[in-house]
């Protein structure tokens, strides 16, 4: 058990270490300009979007400035004629932007993903873009930019967009309402580049050169094969990008292929611990993501799940071998959609507040259509484009994403396929974490125990209090929760993205706008011309919300005075007015019996390297630290 203990140990103290190192070699932020500037740079990356292109940009320079370390991306207008391709130097007049700070404290952290991608802002251009043709290209990117072109004109419209998802992992040409059919239905894993993507591939590699050294009776067939599909499936994990699923999917190949080579069990336990290692190695800042956190925990629930069904399987007679072959077809399919389901479960709970009740129905028709015919196509597509030919592919490859999108659109219109819920807690995502663990790797029956806690974890999110008020990062969007419904202020260019934010983090309740005059939930909400008044409890303290009304009557009362343009003087009462959002961020206020607890933004985050320092008026170039609400 010590050493255990020490091994535990050890493991934290280096995974800390290595998170660490990396925050420091990440390029410092950088500043964008506060108004319209003459962009130029390299092109690194373009995507395709339903209406248009979407560039990003390295070396970039603001106005002629000095060369910035960090990416820059840029949506062209839809009308631009330019068709830049990687290694172009572009310039454009556009309007770019940090990273956005969270929708609310505690919410996902932009900023972060965005200082650990390389990502140092991003925009929209106010003008046509000017190209000049680059002295060299990169090799993947220019190389995705073509496929993902080449399949756009044979498959035009959302058929070559989703088939050009499957085959480059990318997802920006997917118009909104069928990526939220994928979604919806419990499909939107086959659009991330994956497992069942990189096994489909290695798959049919491995067969095709196994089989051409079938009759080589010298030559060691199955090795070669094996370092073939093992080579195929890299060159697949460049030419994808490189996602956090496509790491672990290559890890546990890589591994797999090597315990293949040695006559040990492929598919274990040790070998997903051994892919998990390695992508938290390569990318540390993954583990926050959900793209890391489901995919391992859908992995580790087949393993473990198929390790305790095999023995249980029923065994048949030779008479009804093929009867049992289909029969356990069948039932992979579903057990495999089943398992899959559960364990990812809490993790979408907790990043997105969602749950889909039809995903076994629609991965049991997707799953096979996607590994028997649209993988083979795409495969077989980008061999023969070298020859031009890979329109013979792709139409076929065309008629499977038709039925998959067919049966996600199908799917995604039952009533109540994606239930919207409260999301639950950090707590209680890791406690669903422990839970699953604990479930999993025990072999005896002490594996039971972690039962209870999934189901402490799910049901977390009812012992999770919301805020009774937020206010956004620009003041112009300020919602107060009464009863079940979430009334909002909402001025000219509130970011409708965090309303959607605040919308699902309250489950989706009813948004309503705040009364003119006028009481709402049982008197819970009182407005007038100039206020309104929130008291969740008629024993507790009371938060107003200006809109207009002289600050001095609210600040002798109230616990929380909060207004959308600056208070000024005295007050007694906590503000949160524009001043300190634009100081410290979003804010959330939670009304007690005993008083009000006001948390901003930068008071939850702290100091990080991705968390920018305190702003500064214009003009000024210092500014004395201000201290954060608490």
């Amino acid at each position: 058990m010590a050493g255990l203990l020490l091994g535990l140990l050890a493991a934290g103290t280096v995974g800390f270490a290595l998170t660490s190192w990396q925050a420091e070699r990440m390029s410092p932020l950088q500043e964008a300009p506060r108004g319209a500037t003459i962009l130029s740079g390299v092109v690194a990356e373009v995507e395709l979007l339903p209406d248009g292109r979407r560039v990003t940009l390295r070396a970039a320079q603001f106005d002629g400035g000095p060369q910035e370390e960090r990416l820059v991306r840029l949506r062209l207008k839809p009308q631009d004629p330019a068709r830049p391709e990687p290694g172009d130097r572009l310039t454009i007049r556009a309007m770019v932007r940090p990273p956005g700070a969270p929708a609310y404290p505690g919410g996902w952290d932009f900023q972060r993903a965005a200082y650990f991608s390389g990502l140092g802002g991003s925009g929209y251009a106010l003008g046509m873009a000017d190209l000049a043709p680059g002295e060299t290209r990169p090799l993947f990117a220019a190389l995705r930019a073509s496929i993902e072109a080449r399949v756009a004109e044979a498959l035009p419209g959302v058929t070559g967009a989703i088939a050009a998802a499957l085959i480059t992992g990318g997802q920006s040409a997917i118009p909104g309402a069928d990526l939220a059919a994928m979604r919806d239905s419990g499909l939107a894993h086959l659009l991330s580049v994956s497992g069942l993507h990189i096994v489909a591939v290695m798959g049919i590699a491995f067969t095709l050169v196994r089989c051409g050294f079938a009759f080589a009776m010298r030559l060691p067939g199955k090795a070669i094969a094996a370092m073939t599909a093992l080579a195929v499936g890299a060159g697949y994990l460049l030419l994808s990008g490189a996602q956090v699923p496509m790491q672990r999917s290559f890890a546990m190949a890589a591994v797999t292929t090597l315990a293949l080579l040695a006559g040990r069990r492929a598919l274990s336990l040790r070998v997903l611990a051994l892919a998990a290692a390695a992508v938290i190695l390569v990318q540390p800042a993954a583990i926050l993501g959900a793209s890391f956190q489901m995919s391992f925990a859908a992995v580790l629930a087949l393993i473990a799940g198929w390790d305790w069904l095999r023995p249980r399987l029923p065994q048949g007679g030779q008479r009804a071998a093929w009867r049992r072959r289909l029969a356990l077809a069948l039932f992979g399919v579903v057990a495999t959609s089943v398992l899959a389901g559960f364990a990812t479960m809490p993790f979408a709970l907790h990043h997105f507040g969602r749950v889909q009740l039809y995903g076994v129905v629609a991965n049991a028709v997707a799953v096979p259509v996607t590994s028997l015919l649209v993988m083979p196509a795409a495969l077989a597509a980008v061999l023969l484009m070298p020859l031009g030919l890979e329109s013979l592919a792709l139409a076929p490859m065309g008629w499977g994403v038709e039925v998959i999108l067919g049966v996600a659109r199908l799917v995604a219109s039952w009533p109540g396929a994606s239930l919207a819920v409260q999301p639950i807690p950090a707590w209680g995502l890791g406690v669903c974490a422990m839970g699953l663990l604990w479930l999993c790797l025990w072999r005896t029956r002490w594996r039971l125990a972690g039962v209870p806690l999934l189901a402490i974890g799910l049901l977390s999110g009812m012992a999770d209090r919301p805020p009774d008020l937020l206010v956004s990062g620009d003041g112009r969007l300020i919602a107060l929760r009464a009863g079940n419904a979430l009334f909002l202020q909402r001025q000219s260019g509130a970011s409708s993205f965090v309303r959607e934010v605040w919308h699902r983090m309250h489950g989706e309740n009813g948004i309503e706008a705040l009364p003119r005059d006028g009481m709402a939930a049982n008197g819970a909400l009182r407005c007038r011309a100039g206020a309104c008044a929130l008291r969740p409890d008629p024993a507790g303290v009371e938060a107003v919300l200006l809109r207009g009304e002289a600050p001095e009557l609210a600040c002798a009362t109230a616990a929380v005075v909060v207004s959308a343009e600056p208070v000024r003087g005295a007050c007694l009462a906590q503000v949160v007015d524009r001043f300190a959002v634009w100081r410290n961020g979003p804010h959330a206020v939670w009304l007690n019996n005993d008083g009000a607890r006001v948390i901003s933004d930068r008071a939850w985050r702290g100091d990080r390297p991705w968390v920018p320092p305190v702003p500064s008026p214009r003009g000024l170039a210092s500014a004395a630290p201000l201290a954060a609400v608490d």
